[in-house]
């Protein structure tokens, strides 16, 4: 396995880490920007294992799917966990008063600690 994707997993994990205690410092906007992160570097790890890059995120997002749901590899629902996670990301990142419930929060978070899991045993790290 590659050293980048080593460290992208790592990456994943610490803003994974880092959404959980953002959001209860109660900073929920952040908190999903970092949890959608966290679903980000995993998808890179992902790619960057066949050689894929991308300079956006639609382009990791659309190569995911190609590489990892049409063929099988994943299930479908991390897929729409990536982009839905996207889009709570934009909206915190960008809306100047964004509402956010805590439960939504905490499911974005345990939805990319689930990602991380399966892309973990996917490319078999310990």
């Amino acid at each position: 396995m590659k050293e980048e994707t080593l460290a992208l997993l790592e990456k994943a994990e610490r803003s994974i880490r880092n959404a959980e205690k953002t959001m209860v410092d109660g900073d929920l906007d952040f908190a999903a920007s970092r949890a959608y992160y966290g679903m980000f570097y995993v998808a890179e790890a992902l790619l960057g294992e066949k050689d894929l890059k991308f300079s956006k995120h639609g382009g990791v997002h659309g190569a995911f799917s190609q590489h990892f749901i049409k063929t099988g590899y994943f299930d479908t629902k991390y897929q729409h966990w990536l982009v839905s996670a996207f889009n709570q990301r934009m909206l915190g990142d960008y809306a100047v008063t964004p509402e956010f419930a805590n439960e939504d929060i905490q499911e974005i978070i345990s939805q990319a600690r689930e990602f991380l899991v399966a892309a973990n045993k996917y490319l078999n790290v310990k």
